[in-house]
């Protein structure tokens, strides 16, 4: 049984504020309880259904889990549709400590959590294992992004902090690549293993502030130009071609 009082603490965990004062986090869903419980991520406490629980006996073998009902589950959960396993984590603290040769994903003011979800699962399949947001972007340990990261979050380090600081530390050590509309294209460009790959939103793309600091402005060509008429790519949707185009060539 869980506690209307508990019930209420965990719902303060959808509100930034409260993730933020507390340092944790909710996962959700059977996958992303599963990579959490393979992390680092140090683990609170687990919910479950009773089905659940009866279906998940080898994941959850070790654990300690309060069985909950459904009904409390869809009040414990932030997500539309509740999951049937549910996670309350701590939030790791992070410094930008990157490797010198490791690949470097740059996020400008990316303000959808599932794109930013998305772009971090993209980013673990494509083995670029260090992403740094913009203070702008929206929240990593918000539970959509989260969810879209759909377990890539606990194997993909996550860093917060001003860009033009970092890039300036990073200026002259490696190249600053910027995803542009005008610019070398992706086909051609001879991507390196330790580029610096800097993705804007889609409404402004990159700030002119950190486009000072790209040495090298790359773009998405479109392969039959007269029929392109979208204005952009989805954020997550470029850095998923961008990253394919990088990755086959690192």
């Amino acid at each position: 049984m869980i506690s209307k009082n508990k019930i209420s603490e965990i719902r303060k965990l959808h509100q930034k504020k409260f993730r933020d004062a507390e340092h944790l986090f909710l996962v959700e869903g059977r996958k992303s309880v599963e990579m959490l419980l393979q992390s680092d991520f140090e683990v609170l406490d687990i919910y479950a259904t009773e089905t659940a629980a009866q279906d998940n006996q080898y994941l959850l073998k070790n654990q300690m889990v309060t069985l909950v009902s459904p009904a409390d589950m869809e009040r414990m959960s932030a997500l539309s549709t509740p999951p049937e396993l549910l996670a309350v984590a701590r939030q790791a603290e992070s410094s930008a400590e990157i490797p010198d040769t490791a690949p470097v994903l740059v996020l400008d003011h990316i303000a959808d959590p599932g794109n930013l979800g998305t772009i971090i699962r993209t980013a673990d399949w494509f083995n670029f294992r260090h992403i740094v947001c913009s203070p702008d972007c929206v929240e990593f340990y918000n539970p959509k992004t989260i969810q879209a990261t759909m377990g890539s979050f606990a194997h993909v380090s996550v860093y917060r902090q001003p860009l033009v600081p970092f890039l300036r530390s990073m200026a002259g050590k490696r190249r600053i690549l910027g995803a542009f509309l005008q610019g070398e294209s992706i086909g051609t460009f001879d991507f390196q293993p330790s580029d610096i790959i800097v993705i804007g939103s889609e409404s402004n793309g990159i700030s002119p502030e950190v486009e000072k600091i790209v040495t090298h402005k790359i773009t998405i060509p479109s392969p039959v130009q007269e029929r392109a008429t979208a204005e952009s790519l989805n954020a997550a949707i470029a850095t998923s071609i961008i990253l394919y185009q990088a990755s086959a060539k690192m």
